[in-house]
């Protein structure tokens, strides 16, 4: 089926996850003509530490979802931790100037909330469709969706593409990752909600344990989200009694290799089934490829150990848009398309390249208990080391503030 003219926008976002939804908002906000292509059903639960850090007040603002966020999320979140064995240390999180801590939202929520901001603003978002073709043809793109409803397809037709699919799902764009064989030290996710969990107010813990790392953090509604990665090797390794779930042999192996994890998990209940998803591919990727403007986790991506996945994928959206609203009248010519993708790249790779490096080191090193329990006595001489870490991993650095993007 060809488009018709209602089919035709200034800009295409594929993926309706934060990075997505974000992007679509703010070119809306300024005056585009935006469709947003969306294969899930909102609200949908994901593997994810829903932590958002204090960074992100200022894009709140400008998206205009600050006190809807602050209604929604979390206690604040003022300290961090390392539980590794029978033992933790804890120091404070770094606060970037004046304002609000970070704080975290379970992402059925914070998904559902960018989304229908977006169409607030007027973007028209196909859900669930997904990408099935995407074609470059003079001056605009081509893109063939399809209902995961009815099957029915649509042909839709843009001035520029935005992908946002993340990384993890297979798809038919260059910008997808393709299949590659299982490998033992593949990291897997896993990620589940517990209510009447003993987690103290404001605390954010890294967990370390044998071939894997985790974490914990307090979101809406009373819940405790944790949320972990472990390889692949190791849990093909780990005995399951009969019935029992990946994600149910994981939180035993976390408990047996980290006791200290079990006061706040004691008397915990366990909301919904295990969610698992991956293997997680940490790393830098292209943010401008044929043609195509990358945001989120299919831009780059920092092992989840540090807590900095919706940030950077927010805030690359705010990075790019800028970039397009301000070059929006010569978009159309190539070379000018390309020199906003070189820009944007650059931009990325220096605002959260240091936190992809960082978050590489603390994984490799939280994946390795024993290590880090010979770090166990300087970190409780000198906690600031903690703290430290969680500055270099972006916990203080603003990347947008209230300027913008503008039109």
């Amino acid at each position: 089926m060809r488009g018709t003219p209602a089919d035709r926008f200034d800009a295409l976002v594929i993926g309706g996850g934060p990075g997505g939804a974000t992007a679509a908002l703010l070119l809306a906000q300024a005056g585009w003509s935006v469709v947003l292509v969306e294969r899930k059903v909102f609200p949908r639960r994901k593997v994810c530490g829903e932590y958002l850090s204090a960074t992100n007040w200022p894009l709140l603002k400008l998206l205009g979802l600050a006190e809807a966020f602050g209604e929604m999320a979390g206690p604040s979140v003022t300290r961090t931790a390392i539980f590794v064995g029978r033992t933790s240390v804890q120091a404070d999180l770094p606060r970037p100037r004046d304002g609000p801590w970070g704080r975290a939202l379970s992402r059925e929520h914070l998904d559902s909330l960018l989304l229908a901001r977006a169409a607030s603003a007027g973007v028209d978002v196909r859900q669930p469709w997904r990408c099935a073709e995407l074609r470059r043809e003079g001056y605009e793109y081509a893109c063939r969706i399809e209902s995961q409803a009815t099957r029915q397809s649509v042909e839709l037709r843009a001035g520029l593409v935005i992908a946002a699919h993340g990384s993890w799902e297979l798809g038919p764009l260059v910008t997808q990752p393709q299949p590659v064989a299982a490998h033992p030290h593949d990291l897997l996710a896993f990620k589940a909600h517990f209510r009447d969990a003993s987690l103290p107010p404001g605390l954010m813990p890294l967990l370390s344990f044998t071939d894997g790392y985790g974490g914990m953090v307090q979101c809406d509604h009373g819940q405790t989200s944790l949320s972990c990665c472990l390889r692949r090797g190791r849990l093909e390794r780990l005995q399951r009694a009969d019935g029992e779930t990946a994600g149910e042999a994981v939180l035993r192996h976390i408990l047996i290799s980290c006791p200290a994890v079990r006061p706040v998990l004691d008397k915990a209940i366990r909301d919904e089934p295990w969610l698992s998803s991956g293997p997680i591919h940490p790393g830098l990727r292209p943010c401008y490829r044929d043609g195509i403007f990358v945001v989120g986790n299919a831009a780059g991506e920092a092992h989840p150990v540090v807590a900095e996945g919706i940030s950077m994928a927010v805030q690359s959206a705010c990075l790019l848009t800028r970039r397009l609203i301000t070059a929006r009248m010569k978009l159309h010519e190539r070379h000018v398309a390309e020199n906003v993708g070189r820009q944007y790249q650059a931009e990325w790779r220096r605002c959260f390249a240091p936190r992809i490096r960082a978050a590489a080191a603390v994984a490799h090193w939280a994946m390795h208990p024993q290590w880090v329990a010979a770090t166990v006595p300087l970190l409780r001489r000198c906690p600031r080391l903690l703290t430290w870490g969680a500055r270099l991993s972006g916990k203080a650095r603003l990347v947008i503030d209230e300027t913008a993007p503008r039109s």
